[in-house]
């Protein structure tokens, strides 16, 4: 007698994916990006110091993820090169966060309908613009759908309640040590069951006011400077 054969629908199939995948997710720690008028900052909770959550993708544009490390890196690598193909072949002002975004969204996408298992990633692409208002942020699902985000997007474990807080405290137009402050108050207030290390936390920014590569990282030192000042 041969096997029943089953069936799973695809509504059924999809499903079961993303709940995979958005499990996956949960189970990292948060980041916040934040737009202001000194540029756009990331803050994330990361206990290691040499395995990043936030890079540099090109001149004005930086890449943060949360999820499995390994598959989020494989697609920074593969932003980093994309980026560096597009301004070795058309012109340095051509890389842009929007085609960047769109090739992980068209991979993602892929990667979510075709392969066994869907990436258990949530990524953000972010460009720096001449003032606030254009600055953009583009936010990247694990099955490749992406929408354009203002203002500040919060992801990871805890990205309803980050999202909740910051709807109350983010104002457009903060400084750089204002939304450092605003965004360690929001991830602390996320998981009050635990005590926020300022010295654990991954703090990049986009730097209006660095000429040409405008990403930088915050030192620990600065870090805690920064929010013991706001307390």
């Amino acid at each position: 007698m041969s096997p029943m054969p089953y069936y799973v629908s695809p509504e059924q199939l999809m499903k079961d994916r993303a709940d995979y995948a958005r499990k996956g997710i949960a189970r990292g720690k948060s980041i916040l990006a934040i737009e202001g008028t000194d540029g756009v900052m990331f803050v994330a909770e990361n206990p290691s110091s040499t395995l990043h959550k936030v890079s540099e993708l090109y001149d004005r544009v930086a890449f943060c993820a949360v999820g499995k490390y390994n598959e989020f890196e494989n697609l920074r690598i593969a932003g980093v090169r994309l980026a560096d193909m597009r301004g070795y072949v058309y012109g340095r002002e051509d890389v842009t966060a929007k085609a960047i975004a769109n090739a992980y969204a068209q991979a993602l996408g892929t990667i979510f309908t075709q392969e066994m298992k869907p990436y258990e990633v949530e990524l953000l692409v972010a460009q720096l613009g001449e003032s606030q208002e254009s600055d953009e942020l583009f936010h990247v699902l694990y099955d490749g759908s992406v929408t354009d985000e203002q203002g500040f997007v919060a992801m990871g474990g805890h990205a309803e309640a980050l999202a909740t807080t910051m709807g109350t405290e983010y104002r457009s137009g903060m400084n750089f040590e204002e939304s450092l402050t605003v965004g360690a108050k929001a991830l602390s207030a996320s998981d009050p069951n635990r005590e926020l290390d300022p010295q654990k936390l991954e703090v990049a920014v986009l730097d209006r006011a660095r000429p040409r590569r405008t990403f930088r990282r915050l030192e620990d030192d600065e870090v805690v400077r920064i929010l013991a000042g706001s307390q």
